[in-house]
């Protein structure tokens, strides 16, 4: 079997959010692809299997995405990076990719050098209350608080782009915060629209360096903030540092509804090819 590692939302190596891709030939027990994000030790690991839908005769891929400690439901920079290698080693031609998840189906395209992938949207509510011990864990003021459904991620917005960059969070404390993670983020000056960051002690990730399940969750929040326009150009402020683009679009058979989709754009980088022995 063939693994890859690749940097994901960025267009140069060790930027971004390295992500392992392997390509499975037939279905593998969940327990050993746990242990193989284990043995990979990064924030995901993603699984491809191909596959055919008999109904409609697609042929498309099965992904499945890996922490070192669990497996979760959606996850933005492997799919990014998983796209990349069917495309960048010649495993698919079409311009478009189809993935089966545990999040539905979603779609690559590809677009010269970057990548687009469509994503649910997860709008954030409004929390009657802050968490107890958030601030304190985070280490800043924090007024309001907000939490998607689907995901489970806490959101905070803070007052400018340096408090979102300097945070040091007490990660032992976040940890015991209820929800699968907490995102802070800020409006940023020229280019971007927004910074954010995103911490997940909860998934084994202390922090991610690139997160786009979080933009699903972002991109409708500062929808609602932001002055109108097409697309968001985004940073993510991790020590790795990594850039996305954000869509809001809505569902095709609610054309007039809020936004149910959201379209993440991104680059990525090969940087490590391999064989699994075990």
């Amino acid at each position: 079997m063939k693994i890859f590692q690749v940097d994901a939302f960025t267009a140069q190596a060790f930027g971004g959010n390295p992500a392992a891709v392997c390509l499975l030939s037939e279905p593998k027990p969940d327990r050993w692809m746990q242990q193989l994000a284990q043995e990979m030790n990064l924030s995901e690991t993603a699984f491809l299997l191909p596959e055919t839908d008999r109904v409609t005769q697609t042929s498309g891929y099965r992904l499945r995405w890996f922490t070192p400690s669990t497996e979760v439901k959606l996850c933005g920079h492997a799919t990014l990076a998983s796209a990349h290698v069917l495309w960048s080693e010649g495993l698919w031609e079409a311009d478009q990719l189809q993935f089966q998840t545990l999040s539905g189906t979603l779609t690559a395209e590809r677009r010269a050098d970057w990548i687009e992938l469509n994503f649910p949207a997860s709008a954030p509510k409004r929390l009657e209350a802050v968490p107890p011990g958030l601030a304190q864990a985070l280490g800043t003021e924090v007024d309001q608080a907000w939490q998607d459904d689907a995901l489970s991620y806490l959101l905070v917005e803070v007052a400018t782009e340096e408090i979102v960059r300097d945070l040091q969070p007490d990660f032992s404390a976040l940890g015991a915060i209820p929800g699968n993670a907490v995102i802070v983020t800020a409006k940023a000056v020229a280019p971007y629209d927004f910074v954010s960051r995103f911490f997940a002690p909860n998934l084994g990730i202390d922090e991610d360096p690139v997160t786009g399940s979080a933009h699903c969750v972002l991109g409708p929040y500062w929808r609602n903030i932001l002055p109108p326009q097409a697309e968001f150009l985004a940073y993510q402020a991790s020590a790795r540092g990594g850039v996305v683009r954000v869509k809001l679009v809505s569902a095709i058979a609610h054309p007039s509804s809020s936004p149910q989709r959201v379209i993440l754009s991104g680059q990525a980088v090969t940087v490590l090819r391999g064989t699994l022995l075990a």
